[in-house]
């Protein structure tokens, strides 16, 4: 754990900026000039290099982050997000990128579990869960190779009944974390 000094130096940091008037920069209104909303990894490796690496800058795009770039329920929070996108904020595209050495191709549920009690989380809580009903393997949604993961998801994303007769393209990319190289994996225009 932590020795409970990030949020402090947040907040300081966040005084600073304030104070000095760098949020200035930053303003813009909340439609995407570019018209295109992004799924991604949450991966740290991919914080600003993914928008550096695809041209984008404040204000072009809606970024949704999630673990491992996918969407695990048609009518969960990473498609209301996107659905609310599209509808609600005029974008026009979708563009899903994974990217290489995801940590959710190590994730099995022996694995996360073990963690989970590491950090103090009783075999009991897990169980309690699994007797709900509550698939750990399935929940996590472990893969093993990203462009079927990316695939994966740009067809749910494509396929979406409040989606697919929008016409709305939904490409797929893969990005390279040290480089930010993209890899064209799915075509929206054509597929």
């Amino acid at each position: 754990m932590n020795d409970r000094t990030n949020l402090y130096q947040i907040l300081e940091a966040n005084d600073r900026f304030i104070s000095e008037q760098a949020y200035k920069s930053y303003q813009t209104d909340k439609f995407p000039d570019k018209r295109i909303v992004i799924l991604t990894c949450m991966d740290t490796r991919l914080v600003e290099l993914l928008e550096r690496a695809m041209g984008i800058s404040q204000g072009q795009a809606k970024i949704i982050r999630v673990a491992g770039a996918q969407v695990h329920h048609p009518f969960g929070s990473v498609m209301h997000s996107i659905l609310i996108a599209v509808h609600m904020l005029e974008a026009d595209e979708v563009i899903v990128v994974g990217h290489h050495d995801c940590g959710m191709q190590s994730v099995g549920k022996e694995i996360f579990v073990d963690r989970m009690m590491q950090r103090g989380i009783s075999e009991h809580t897990i169980r309690t869960m699994e007797h709900a009903g509550i698939e750990l393997d399935r929940w996590l949604r472990k893969f093993d190779n990203i462009y079927d993961s990316v695939r994966s998801t740009v067809s749910i994303v494509k396929n979406h009944p409040f989606l697919e007769e929008a016409g709305i393209p939904v490409h797929g990319l893969v990005i390279d974390p040290q480089t930010g190289k993209l890899e064209l994996v799915v075509d929206g225009y054509v597929d």
